[in-house]
């Protein structure tokens, strides 16, 4: 039987970290979770649901996720976000697939994202496949903002969905791009982009165009609307912060 180990990291999770812990109850063999400094409840829910807890500074998201990896007992890392849960199908899939040999290193599954009192169904945010089951020894994440898997040959596929539970109000979406523009701007500087303006002026009007009519986000009504003006607005923030960046070490393009 192939043996998982669920890694998740936290902040202050104590509203949302059981969900996630519960739908994890029947498929993961361990429990991991690494907290960078929650002053709420989140360490005595992880215990509550037999979770081990282990403090550590945040640095990124990536290092963050691969220290959790180290502190796991099984070969197989399953990450989560404390805002996520497995849906029936994604556990029956896994509890299935726990009784087979594995024939990738690396599995992805849908995610489906409930935004503003409903699920999103188009916009570019579904089905969102996510790599988030791996071998340890295969995979690690780097980048820091969106992280991303990285690992050689290609995926399998998980049936189910991941569930999302991501925005609650139109607040939490601004704060949330502000904050990733910064990390993102961040990551784009430290990878040597120094072109910005045209990011700026020619990106920020087709992202708009892209996730509200070639990614049907006219379909998810007035969320989906929302969520198309607010990724045009990532697209600006995060190559403006970037210029101010270039400005700073008079280097601007």
């Amino acid at each position: 039987m192939n043996r998982i180990s669920a890694c998740l990291i936290t902040l202050n999770e104590e509203n949302r970290l059981a969900r996630a812990l519960a739908s994890l109850s029947t498929v993961a063999d361990e429990i991991v979770v690494v907290d960078s400094g929650s002053t709420d409840r989140t360490e005595a829910i992880t215990r509550e649901h037999g979770g081990k807890f282990v403090l550590r500074a945040f640095t990124n998201y990536a290092e963050q996720r691969n220290f959790a990896a180290t502190q796991a007992a099984n070969g197989w890392i399953l990450c989560l976000a404390p805002d996520e849960e497995l849906s029936t199908t994604l556990q029956t899939s896994l509890l299935a697939w726990k009784q087979r040999p594995p024939q990738f290193q690396v599995y992805e599954f849908a995610r489906r994202a409930w935004y503003l009192g409903a699920w999103i169904r188009h916009s570019g945010w579904y089905p969102d496949f996510q790599r988030r089951l791996y071998r340890r020894d295969a995979a690690q994440f780097t980048g820091i903002v969106h992280e991303a898997l990285r690992f050689d040959g290609q995926p399998g596929r998980l049936a189910g969905d991941l569930l999302h539970f991501t925005i609650e109000n139109f607040a939490e979406h601004e704060e949330k791009v502000e904050r990733y523009t910064t990390l993102a701007a961040q990551q784009m500087f430290a990878d040597g982009k120094r072109s910005w303006r045209g990011g700026l002026w020619v990106g920020t009007p087709w992202s708009w165009l892209q996730n509200y009519f070639l990614r049907g986000g006219f379909l998810d009504g007035y969320r989906g609307a929302l969520i198309a003006q607010m990724a045009s607005r990532s697209v600006r923030l995060k190559y403006r912060k970037l210029g101010e960046m270039l400005r700073a070490e008079g280097c601007a393009k």
